[in-house]
């Protein structure tokens, strides 16, 4: 009885959470549409990029190839950084193509704090300036924590996943004063909605989104802007099932990327980015991309244990021998379901090796 008082209780003071909210967000809407309305008409806004300099981490493929061709299309100066030197030469043509007065290829790596200093000094060294900090690079984990033999294997993955945010913010931000720039950290949605066996990944971008909400408070006088964009389910190379496995190695496995990800609906990038950039130069703080991510938001604030059972479902539970044989899975055979979910790009194991 008691036990029962207790969750009666709790969803008593969900519900009551969820009334106050539906009163106060017409009129946080309000003092948004006003504060945005006087911005615009008292301050400078990042909204013409035209002539800026960009850097550009993780930019050889996926979100932060078209990320440099969006960019390019708005005649930003280019500064594009990633470990694959010929295919960053590629996406560094194709952006000057499209519109880029200037394009600088750095091969480097992000979790390599020396690498950072260096591609963040090439860039002041050529352009003489530095406009935008764009920290796009990410790796994908897949594995529950149990599977995993040794933990260390996941180090990797933090280096990149927040250090590679850290280190080049670090050296960027003096030249960004002296521009009143702008700091973009391309996150995940995966803080926000709970997915299994995604531990480490999971954890890697929730403490880079706390380190931008914490710097946003500690840059405010200093005229730099700090956009968070948050990413849905987005093609690329991450979505096409490339991932860090519990035994350390990188590879290709699109049987565990549909266990995990299902009949989740794939944005194409190049809508992704579109969008993502406008939200960028209008200077909004956060860009979730899908917009209704943001619903799901609210879902795990006030009852999360819905949002735990159904990810638990979808993803965990096995309907098979083999740990990939999920519900998520399964209901991606439906006839037509992969068609509707997945680009064509997603159907093939191929990616840049170089």
């Amino acid at each position: 009885m008691a036990a029962m008082m207790m969750m009666m209780m709790q969803v008593a003071i969900r519900l009551a959470g969820a009334a106050l909210l539906a009163l106060f967000l017409p009129a946080y809407h309000v003092y948004k549409l006003t504060a945005s309305f006087l911005g615009a008409l008292l301050a400078e806004h990042d909204g013409d990029v035209a002539g800026k300099v960009v850097l550009i981490t993780g930019a050889s493929s996926g979100i932060g190839e078209h990320l440099a061709y969006e960019y390019g299309r708005r005649g930003a100066y280019l500064a594009l950084v990633a470990r694959r030197e010929e295919s960053l030469r590629q996406v560094g043509d194709a952006a000057a193509a499209a519109g880029s007065p200037g394009v600088l290829v750095v091969p480097g790596d992000v979790s390599s704090p020396d690498d950072c200093r260096k591609f963040v000094d090439d860039t002041i060294r050529y352009f003489g300036r530095l406009d935008h900090l764009v920290n796009n690079a990410s790796i994908w984990q897949v594995g529950k924590f149990e599977e995993i033999t040794d933990v260390n294997h996941f180090r990797k993955l933090m280096d990149i996943n927040f250090w590679g945010h850290v280190y080049p913010t670090r050296h960027a931000i003096p030249h960004l004063k002296k521009t009143r720039g702008r700091i973009v950290g391309v996150t995940s949605n995966s803080f926000y909605i709970f997915i299994p066996r995604n531990t480490f990944y999971n954890a890697s971008k929730a403490a880079v989104l706390n380190f931008y909400d914490t710097l946003r408070m500690e840059l405010a006088g200093d005229d730099i802007g700090i956009t968070e964009v948050v990413p849905g389910v987005v093609e690329s190379e991450i979505t096409k099932g490339k991932m860090l496995t519990k035994e350390g190695g990188m590879r290709v496995d699109q049987a565990e990327r549909d266990a995990i990800l299902g009949t989740a609906p794939v944005e194409r990038t190049g809508d992704f980015t579109t969008a993502a950039v406008q939200g960028v130069c209008r200077g909004d703080r956060y860009v979730f991309e899908p917009r209704w991510y943001r619903a799901v938001y609210l879902l795990r604030v006030f009852f999360p244990e819905v949002l735990e059972w159904s990810s638990r479902l979808l993803t965990v539970r096995q309907l098979g021998t083999a740990t990939t044989d999920t519900l998520g899975q399964w209901l991606l055979g439906v006839p037509g379901q992969r068609w509707i979910a997945q680009p064509a790009s997603l159907q093939s194991p191929e990616i840049k090796v170089r």
